[in-house]
């Protein structure tokens, strides 16, 4: 009876031990399935993309923020700050609109409507198509012929996938593959520069 008894032991032994633990194949698959899942999760999310959201969200709310203020100019002072005839002023030193000096907003500033005068979230020189061969930096732009209407531009700035689509609100209908704007008042001159 003990050699039966210990003949069952063992068996339920070598059973048990064959369960205790993983594979050597078992571990590689769990490690494969780890590596590839943050690797299809990035795919997904695509972080390069969503910076370029995050930086067209800012130029939106930028141009609205510069409206305000230039609103509020209007009602002190009753005309717009304004450029020299048919001449755009551009955030960004170096570009081929003038900087102005940085005052790329005659007056805003002084007139205390602003405190600073905004630049592009990226800068430099554009990567948009028909930007690059005329050296054009993602700039924000700024007109006002006579100070009786305003148009200001994300100029060769927005960068993200649908940027240009049509049913964009801020699309500018004369730069529509490159640039975003807000006019006021809506129709008048001013809106197709």
């Amino acid at each position: 009876m003990s050699i039966i008894s210990f003949t069952i032991d063992v068996a339920i032994s070598t059973t048990n031990n064959k369960r205790a633990g993983f594979t050597l194949i078992e571990l590689l698959i769990v490690i494969a399935v780890l590596g590839i899942l943050p690797a299809s999760v990035l795919i997904l999310i695509n972080p390069l993309e969503q910076f370029a959201k995050a930086r067209d969200s800012e130029r939106k709310k930028t141009l609205r923020e510069l409206a305000n203020a230039l609103e509020r100019y209007m009602i002190k002072n009753g005309v717009y700050p304004a450029t020299p005839p048919s001449e755009w002023y551009s955030s960004e030193p170096g570009d081929t609109a003038s900087n102005n000096g940085g005052d790329w907003i005659p007056g805003l500033l002084t007139s205390n409507e602003i405190t600073t005068l905004p630049r592009d979230p990226k800068g430099g020189v554009s990567t948009i198509p028909v930007c690059v061969g005329l050296l054009y930096h993602r700039a924000y732009y700024y007109r006002s012929d006579d100070g009786s209407c305003f148009k200001l531009l994300s100029h060769c700035g927005p960068e993200a996938a649908g940027a240009f689509s049509p049913t964009e609100p801020f699309l500018d209908p004369g730069r529509t593959d490159h640039s975003w704007m807000v006019c006021d008042p809506p129709g008048s001159v001013c809106c197709s520069y």
